[in-house]
C-alpha cells in the first residue's frame, strides 16, 4: 500500500513534534483511500497524557473529538502517529504491543539526528512491515 502526505503537512508535524521535545508527541491521521492508497488528508495534534520521553497515551476526549471532526469532513481514520525523541523510526516492544488496529497506519517521526526520519508501518498479530509512506508536493508526485 502506498501512503501519500503533503510535504506542508509533513513539515508541520515535524515542527509540532519539534516543539514538544523531550516528549514524545502524538496523533491521529485522517484521510482518504483509493485503488488500495492512502492519501492523507489532515493530521491531529494530541495530548501525550503521559508527558514522557519514551510512550505515549493520547487523550480520550481529543480523540473522540478527531474522531467527529473527521466524519464531518467526509475522512476516514487511517491511524495515528508519535515521535520517538531519542530513538530511530521503527515500533518499540511497546508499540508493537499496543498496535490493535491491524487496518491502521502507525508513523513514527525519529528526532534523534539532525534530520528527522518518518516512517508508517502495519503491525497485525504482533508482526510489523514498513509501509511506502511518500513525501509529495504539487510540482512533484509519484
Amino acid at each position: 500500500m502506498i501512503i501519500r502526505i503533503d510535504y506542508k503537512l509533513y513539515d508541520e508535524l515535524a515542527a509540532y513534534a519539534r516543539e514538544h521535545l523531550p516528549e514524545e508527541a502524538c496523533g491521529l491521521i485522517a484521510g482518504t483511500e483509493e485503488d488500495g492508497e492512502r492519501f492523507i488528508k489532515k493530521i491531529y495534534y494530541l495530548e501525550n497524557i503521559d508527558h514522557a520521553t519514551d510512550h505515549f497515551t493520547l487523550d480520550p476526549k481529543e480523540q473522540m473529538s478527531a474522531i467527529k471532526d473527521m466524519r464531518s469532513l467526509g475522512l476516514k481514520p487511517l491511524g495515528n502517529w508519535h515521535s520517538h525523541p531519542e530513538s530511530p523510526s521503527r515500533p518499540s516492544v511497546e508499540d508493537i504491543k499496543l498496535a490493535f488496529d491491524s487496518k491502521a497506519s502507525y508513523m513514527i517521526l525519529s528526532l534523534m539526528a539532525k534530520e528527522a526520519v518518518f516512517n508508517s508501518f502495519h503491525v497485525e498479530k504482533g508482526e510489523v512491515t514498513k509501509e511506502d509512506l511518500r513525501i509529495i508536493s504539487d510540482e512533484y508526485y509519484y
